[in-house]
């Protein structure tokens, strides 16, 4: 009977469904047993070596010896009714530990995985040594020593390799995964470059990428993080649409800030000065198609400049009809308010301008008008 148990087992304590006096002697049976069939284990092995002795790469197994290593020990393995693995494993596991080196009472199990060291000394002096608080060497505990994954895990590393193990499985991995994420807790210890990665890999599709960036871009804080030249980027690929760019240019041009800025690109003062010529050509030609004045116009010996000069009209309160209606329940700024009445200003010269150069057909302008009309 097993000291060890008796020590630890009270009358009244049970295993299952015996007592413990019966469970010591059941241990105690069976590590007989264990033991015979290691030295069965062993003895399967030394007779492979035998048959086979362990080669370096390049050795002998590369001759034309009239069998290979593995069509021997398949061989012997068929001959003895066994599995080639078993033979091939034993074989191994025997040449990695002496007979001299074999500690009775340690099951063949253990010196198979304590087999797994790579330094001989280290080897034979770790099986001679169990773990401490231990009397003997059990399989988890020779898979820890050897750094192998063990068969129950206990501590939190052990426990994270074996979900490793589990999740090699691409479905088994997509359901941990989701399982995992739905934990707020769980999330907050992970990593934030780890946190990046995930997201990066889950909004690769473009469908989740498309509903995960609406909501990113509602919060300004995350925005106000994100690297100019990105959210440039961002703006650019945002607004491909010509619609979603002509609402976004038309908001951002009403900052006055924003529209000085964006006059001093030549490219884009030019577009701007383009999109208003062609603007008046529209206007003229709607004009011209549309206006109950057109008729009585073309029966008049006009002018170029006349045409231009109607058109021009004519698209001014066309563009104030248009826009003015949409300040509506609107607050403009301080700056705001002074830009637009400096342009009312400059309209309103401009109108009496006209008006005299109509009615006199002089066109000459003072210097206080021509200041005012350049906006200084």
């Amino acid at each position: 009977m097993s000291e060890e148990i008796e020590e630890t087992a009270g009358d009244g304590d049970r295993v299952g469904s015996v007592s413990a006096s019966r469970y010591a002697a059941i241990v105690a049976e069976l590590r007989k047993l264990v033991e015979t069939a290691s030295r069965i284990q062993f003895a399967i092995g030394d007779y492979a070596l035998e048959v086979e002795p362990m080669r370096e790469y390049g050795g002998s197994e590369k001759s034309e010896a009239p069998f290979t290593v593995r069509e021997s020990l398949f061989r012997l393995a068929e001959d003895i009714g066994v599995s080639y693995s078993m033979v091939n494993q034993t074989r191994w596991t025997a040449s990695r530990w002496p007979e001299e080196r074999r500690v009775t009472g340690v099951s063949y199990t253990v010196h198979r995985i304590l087999a797994g060291i790579a330094d001989e000394e280290e080897r034979f002096e770790a099986i001679l040594t169990p773990p401490a608080g231990k009397s003997r060497w059990s399989p988890d505990e020779a898979n820890r020593r050897a750094g192998r994954q063990v068969v129950k895990p206990v501590t939190p590393q052990e426990k994270v390799s074996a979900i490793h193990t589990l999740a090699k499985d691409e479905k088994v991995a997509a359901t941990v995964t989701g399982d995992l994420l739905k934990r707020p807790t769980v999330v907050a210890q992970v990593k934030p470059e780890d946190r990046v990665k995930a997201v990066t890999a889950l909004a690769r599709e473009d469908a989740v990428a498309a509903a995960i960036a609406p909501d990113i871009l509602r919060r300004p804080d995350v925005v106000a993080k994100v690297a100019p030249a990105d959210r440039v980027k961002a703006v650019q690929e945002l607004t491909q649409d010509e619609s979603v760019a002509a609402e976004v240019t038309t908001g951002l041009l009403r900052r006055p800030d924003v529209a000085f800025k964006a006059m001093g690109d030549d490219t884009a003062r030019h577009q701007v000065n383009h999109a208003q010529v062609e603007r008046g050509r529209q206007a003229r030609e709607d004009f011209e198609e549309n206006s109950p004045l057109a008729p009585a116009i073309r029966g008049i010996d006009r002018s170029v400049e006349f045409l231009d000069l109607v058109t021009a009209c004519h698209a001014f309160v066309a563009a104030s009809g248009r826009v003015v209606p949409g300040l509506r329940d609107r607050q403009l700024s301080d700056d705001e308010r002074v830009l637009v009445h400096e342009n009312v200003a400059r309209v309103r010269a401009t109108l009496d301008w006209i008006e005299t150069a109509v009615d006199t057909g002089k066109v000459d302008v003072d210097g206080e008008l021509a200041r005012l009309l350049q906006g200084e």
